[in-house]
Protein backbone atom coordinates (compact mmCIF):
# COMPACT_ATOMS: atom_id res chain seq x y z
CA UNK A 1 0.00 0.00 0.00
CA UNK A 2 1.19 3.58 -0.73
CA UNK A 3 2.10 5.56 1.92
CA UNK A 4 0.56 8.47 0.67
CA UNK A 5 -2.73 6.88 2.17
CA UNK A 6 -4.67 8.09 5.25
CA UNK A 7 -5.51 5.81 7.84
CA UNK A 8 -9.60 5.58 6.87
CA UNK A 9 -8.03 4.41 3.21
CA UNK A 10 -6.24 1.74 4.32
CA UNK A 11 -8.86 0.34 6.89
CA UNK A 12 -10.84 0.41 3.39
CA UNK A 13 -8.19 -1.07 1.68
CA UNK A 14 -8.19 -3.97 4.68
CA UNK A 15 -11.90 -4.96 4.37
CA UNK A 16 -11.93 -5.16 0.86
CA UNK A 17 -9.22 -7.55 1.02
CA UNK A 18 -10.81 -9.42 4.05
CA UNK A 19 -14.73 -10.09 1.85
CA UNK A 20 -14.69 -12.40 -0.06
CA UNK A 21 -14.75 -12.07 -3.78
CA UNK A 22 -18.41 -12.18 -5.27
CA UNK A 23 -19.91 -11.34 -1.78
CA UNK A 24 -22.42 -8.95 -2.36
CA UNK A 25 -21.93 -5.43 -1.61
CA UNK A 26 -23.01 -3.94 1.86
CA UNK A 27 -21.97 0.06 1.07
CA UNK A 28 -23.24 2.53 -0.84
CA UNK A 29 -21.17 5.40 -2.36
CA UNK A 30 -21.46 8.52 -1.01
CA UNK A 31 -18.51 10.71 -3.02
CA UNK A 32 -15.86 8.45 -3.46
CA UNK A 33 -15.90 6.53 -0.30
CA UNK A 34 -18.52 3.99 0.06
CA UNK A 35 -20.51 4.11 3.23
CA UNK A 36 -21.78 1.17 4.67
CA UNK A 37 -25.88 0.17 3.98
CA UNK A 38 -27.73 -1.14 6.82
CA UNK A 39 -29.02 -4.31 6.20
CA UNK A 40 -32.27 -5.11 5.22
CA UNK A 41 -34.58 -5.99 7.67
CA UNK A 42 -37.68 -8.38 8.12
CA UNK A 43 -41.27 -7.60 9.15
CA UNK A 44 -40.76 -8.78 12.54
CA UNK A 45 -38.26 -6.36 13.09
CA UNK A 46 -39.64 -3.70 11.58
CA UNK A 47 -42.50 -3.98 13.65
CA UNK A 48 -39.98 -4.13 16.54
CA UNK A 49 -38.66 -1.40 16.08
CA UNK A 50 -40.03 1.63 18.28
CA UNK A 51 -40.45 4.42 15.10
CA UNK A 52 -42.64 1.56 14.00
CA UNK A 53 -44.84 0.89 16.34
CA UNK A 54 -45.28 4.21 17.16
CA UNK A 55 -46.31 4.59 13.63
CA UNK A 56 -48.68 1.65 13.77
CA UNK A 57 -50.20 2.47 17.22
CA UNK A 58 -51.07 5.90 15.97
CA UNK A 59 -52.62 3.94 12.92
CA UNK A 60 -54.78 1.56 15.40
CA UNK A 61 -55.99 4.09 17.39
CA UNK A 62 -57.27 6.51 14.69
CA UNK A 63 -59.09 3.06 13.06
CA UNK A 64 -60.70 2.67 16.70
CA UNK A 65 -61.60 6.09 16.76
CA UNK A 66 -63.17 6.21 13.46
CA UNK A 67 -65.06 3.00 14.44
CA UNK A 68 -66.19 4.26 17.49
CA UNK A 69 -67.34 7.91 15.94
CA UNK A 70 -69.42 6.13 13.07
CA UNK A 71 -70.85 3.86 15.83
CA UNK A 72 -71.57 6.35 17.75
CA UNK A 73 -73.73 7.94 14.84
CA UNK A 74 -75.49 5.23 13.98
CA UNK A 75 -76.80 4.98 17.04
CA UNK A 76 -77.91 8.19 17.45
CA UNK A 77 -79.60 7.81 13.91
CA UNK A 78 -80.38 4.18 14.16
CA UNK A 79 -82.54 3.04 17.27
CA UNK A 80 -81.00 -0.72 18.55
CA UNK A 81 -82.52 -4.14 16.92
CA UNK A 82 -83.85 -5.00 20.25
CA UNK A 83 -86.23 -1.71 20.74
CA UNK A 84 -87.26 -1.96 17.44
CA UNK A 85 -88.37 -5.33 18.17
CA UNK A 86 -90.06 -4.29 20.83
CA UNK A 87 -91.39 -1.36 19.74
CA UNK A 88 -93.11 -3.77 16.38
CA UNK A 89 -94.59 -6.04 19.18
CA UNK A 90 -96.64 -3.56 20.41
CA UNK A 91 -97.69 -2.09 17.80
CA UNK A 92 -98.83 -5.72 17.49
CA UNK A 93 -100.21 -6.38 20.37
CA UNK A 94 -102.50 -2.44 19.95
CA UNK A 95 -103.62 -3.62 16.68
CA UNK A 96 -104.83 -7.08 18.06
CA UNK A 97 -106.89 -5.09 20.88
CA UNK A 98 -107.99 -2.39 18.35
CA UNK A 99 -111.84 -2.88 18.45
CA UNK A 100 -112.00 -0.12 15.62
CA UNK A 101 -109.63 -1.48 12.78
CA UNK A 102 -111.62 -2.17 9.66
CA UNK A 103 -112.46 -5.13 8.31
CA UNK A 104 -110.28 -7.04 5.50
CA UNK A 105 -111.30 -5.78 1.87
CA UNK A 106 -110.63 -9.45 1.08
CA UNK A 107 -112.98 -10.78 3.89
CA UNK A 108 -115.94 -12.92 2.62
CA UNK A 109 -119.11 -11.87 4.88
CA UNK A 110 -120.58 -15.18 6.23
CA UNK A 111 -124.27 -15.76 6.98
CA UNK A 112 -124.37 -17.23 10.10
CA UNK A 113 -126.19 -21.02 10.01
CA UNK A 114 -129.10 -21.63 12.30
CA UNK A 115 -127.90 -24.19 15.00
CA UNK A 116 -129.58 -27.29 14.34
CA UNK A 117 -133.10 -28.39 15.93
CA UNK A 118 -133.95 -31.99 16.78
CA UNK A 119 -136.69 -32.87 15.32
CA UNK A 120 -140.17 -34.16 17.23
CA UNK A 121 -139.72 -37.76 16.08
CA UNK A 122 -136.13 -37.82 16.63
CA UNK A 123 -137.08 -36.52 20.49
CA UNK A 124 -139.66 -38.77 20.84
CA UNK A 125 -139.77 -41.89 22.78
CA UNK A 126 -139.85 -45.24 21.37
CA UNK A 127 -143.33 -46.80 22.28
CA UNK A 128 -142.92 -49.42 24.24
CA UNK A 129 -143.76 -52.84 22.00
CA UNK A 130 -147.31 -54.43 22.11
CA UNK A 131 -148.00 -57.28 24.03
CA UNK A 132 -148.81 -60.07 21.26
CA UNK A 133 -152.74 -59.94 20.43
CA UNK A 134 -154.92 -63.02 21.23
CA UNK A 135 -155.34 -65.01 17.61
CA UNK A 136 -158.34 -64.16 15.73
CA UNK A 137 -159.12 -67.44 15.93
CA UNK A 138 -158.85 -69.08 19.12
CA UNK A 139 -158.31 -73.03 19.54
CA UNK A 140 -160.32 -75.33 19.93
CA UNK A 141 -161.43 -76.85 22.63
CA UNK A 142 -164.12 -79.68 24.40
CA UNK A 143 -163.69 -81.19 21.20
CA UNK A 144 -165.37 -79.04 19.00
CA UNK A 145 -164.19 -78.26 15.68
CA UNK A 146 -162.56 -74.97 14.43
CA UNK A 147 -165.50 -73.84 12.83
CA UNK A 148 -168.19 -74.68 15.95
CA UNK A 149 -165.15 -72.91 18.38
CA UNK A 150 -165.42 -69.65 15.62
CA UNK A 151 -169.11 -69.84 15.93
CA UNK A 152 -169.05 -70.25 19.81
CA UNK A 153 -166.50 -67.23 20.11
CA UNK A 154 -169.30 -64.88 18.26
CA UNK A 155 -171.90 -65.97 20.79
CA UNK A 156 -169.57 -65.41 23.42
CA UNK A 157 -168.35 -62.10 22.39
CA UNK A 158 -172.23 -60.90 21.60
CA UNK A 159 -172.88 -61.33 25.14
CA UNK A 160 -170.04 -59.45 26.83
CA UNK A 161 -170.75 -56.60 24.57
CA UNK A 162 -174.41 -56.44 26.07
CA UNK A 163 -173.36 -57.01 29.35
CA UNK A 164 -174.62 -60.58 30.05
CA UNK A 165 -173.31 -62.56 33.31
CA UNK A 166 -171.05 -65.32 32.54
CA UNK A 167 -174.13 -67.35 33.64
CA UNK A 168 -176.01 -65.96 30.59
CA UNK A 169 -173.10 -67.03 28.37
CA UNK A 170 -173.04 -70.64 29.43
CA UNK A 171 -176.91 -71.02 28.65
CA UNK A 172 -176.14 -69.53 25.67
CA UNK A 173 -173.88 -72.37 24.15
CA UNK A 174 -175.34 -75.15 25.75
CA UNK A 175 -178.70 -73.82 23.52
CA UNK A 176 -176.84 -73.61 20.02
CA UNK A 177 -174.84 -76.80 21.17
CA UNK A 178 -178.32 -78.80 21.11
CA UNK A 179 -180.76 -76.68 18.54
CA UNK A 180 -177.31 -76.85 15.63
CA UNK A 181 -174.64 -78.32 17.46
CA UNK A 182 -172.61 -74.71 16.84
CA UNK A 183 -173.24 -74.91 13.09
CA UNK A 184 -174.83 -71.76 11.19
CA UNK A 185 -177.58 -74.27 9.27
CA UNK A 186 -179.83 -72.92 6.55
CA UNK A 187 -183.53 -74.68 6.07
CA UNK A 188 -184.43 -76.97 3.18
CA UNK A 189 -187.94 -75.07 3.37
CA UNK A 190 -186.51 -71.90 3.04
CA UNK A 191 -184.78 -72.05 -0.04
CA UNK A 192 -183.63 -68.32 0.12
CA UNK A 193 -181.31 -69.13 3.52
CA UNK A 194 -179.28 -71.35 1.05
CA UNK A 195 -178.37 -68.02 -0.56
CA UNK A 196 -176.23 -67.00 2.31
CA UNK A 197 -173.08 -68.47 4.33
CA UNK A 198 -174.25 -71.54 5.61
CA UNK A 199 -172.94 -74.87 7.44
CA UNK A 200 -174.89 -77.27 6.49
CA UNK A 201 -179.18 -77.26 6.01
CA UNK A 202 -181.83 -78.91 9.00
CA UNK A 203 -185.37 -79.82 7.92
CA UNK A 204 -187.07 -78.42 11.56
CA UNK A 205 -189.79 -76.27 9.85
CA UNK A 206 -188.50 -72.99 8.98
CA UNK A 207 -185.75 -72.81 11.61
CA UNK A 208 -182.65 -71.60 10.54
CA UNK A 209 -178.89 -69.91 11.78
CA UNK A 210 -177.78 -70.78 15.20
CA UNK A 211 -180.25 -70.94 17.26
CA UNK A 212 -182.99 -72.85 14.85
CA UNK A 213 -184.78 -69.44 15.09
CA UNK A 214 -187.86 -69.37 12.80
CA UNK A 215 -188.92 -66.38 10.81
CA UNK A 216 -192.53 -67.39 11.08
CA UNK A 217 -192.15 -66.69 14.64
CA UNK A 218 -191.33 -62.77 14.85
CA UNK A 219 -187.34 -63.98 15.11
CA UNK A 220 -186.25 -61.84 12.08
CA UNK A 221 -185.79 -61.81 8.85
CA UNK A 222 -183.82 -64.99 6.95
CA UNK A 223 -181.37 -62.73 6.23
CA UNK A 224 -180.88 -61.28 9.66
CA UNK A 225 -181.36 -65.14 11.47
CA UNK A 226 -178.62 -66.64 9.16
CA UNK A 227 -175.88 -64.24 10.78
CA UNK A 228 -174.11 -65.87 13.51
CA UNK A 229 -174.26 -62.13 15.68
CA UNK A 230 -177.72 -61.22 15.22
CA UNK A 231 -178.79 -64.74 16.20
CA UNK A 232 -176.90 -64.18 19.11
CA UNK A 233 -178.50 -61.01 20.07
CA UNK A 234 -181.50 -62.18 19.72
CA UNK A 235 -181.42 -64.68 22.04
CA UNK A 236 -179.91 -62.51 24.83
CA UNK A 237 -182.45 -59.97 24.39
CA UNK A 238 -184.59 -62.66 25.09
CA UNK A 239 -183.38 -64.52 28.19
CA UNK A 240 -183.10 -61.51 29.50
CA UNK A 241 -186.42 -60.47 29.72
CA UNK A 242 -187.31 -64.17 31.91
CA UNK A 243 -187.89 -62.79 35.29
CA UNK A 244 -185.62 -64.76 37.96
CA UNK A 245 -183.37 -66.46 35.10
CA UNK A 246 -180.07 -66.47 36.96
CA UNK A 247 -181.54 -68.60 39.27
CA UNK A 248 -182.56 -71.00 36.94
CA UNK A 249 -180.53 -74.06 35.65
CA UNK A 250 -179.61 -73.89 32.38
CA UNK A 251 -181.81 -76.24 30.87
CA UNK A 252 -184.96 -74.13 32.30
CA UNK A 253 -183.65 -70.66 31.24
CA UNK A 254 -183.22 -72.28 27.75
CA UNK A 255 -186.26 -73.95 27.68
CA UNK A 256 -188.11 -70.55 28.91
CA UNK A 257 -186.51 -68.94 25.51
CA UNK A 258 -186.59 -71.66 23.15
CA UNK A 259 -189.80 -73.61 24.33
CA UNK A 260 -188.16 -76.38 22.83
CA UNK A 261 -190.27 -80.23 22.36
CA UNK A 262 -187.40 -81.45 24.55
CA UNK A 263 -186.35 -79.15 27.22
CA UNK A 264 -184.45 -81.49 29.53
CA UNK A 265 -182.08 -81.93 26.73
CA UNK A 266 -180.11 -78.75 26.88
CA UNK A 267 -178.51 -80.09 30.46
CA UNK A 268 -176.07 -82.38 28.57
CA UNK A 269 -174.19 -79.70 26.89
CA UNK A 270 -173.27 -77.42 30.22
CA UNK A 271 -170.42 -78.85 31.01
CA UNK A 272 -168.86 -78.46 27.83
CA UNK A 273 -170.46 -74.67 27.39
CA UNK A 274 -168.65 -74.13 30.81
CA UNK A 275 -165.37 -75.07 29.37
CA UNK A 276 -166.07 -73.29 26.11
CA UNK A 277 -167.26 -70.19 27.78
CA UNK A 278 -163.65 -69.88 30.03
CA UNK A 279 -161.51 -70.24 27.04
CA UNK A 280 -163.54 -67.28 25.23
CA UNK A 281 -163.02 -64.82 28.19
Amino acid sequence: MPADHSPEQQSTAAHRAARPAGAPSGERRIGRHRAPEPPRRGARALLASTPARVVLAGGVTCCLGLAAFAGTQQSEQTPPLREVLAERAAADERASRSLDRGASPLAVPVTPVPAATPSPAATRKPKPKPKPARPARPRPVAGLTQAQMDNAKVIVDVGVGMGVPRRGLVVAIATAMQESNLHNLASDVLPESFDHPHQGSGSDHDSVGLFQQRPSSGWGTVAQLMRPAYAARAFYTALLEVPGWQDMSVTAAAQAVQISAFPDAYAKHEQRAGTVVAALT
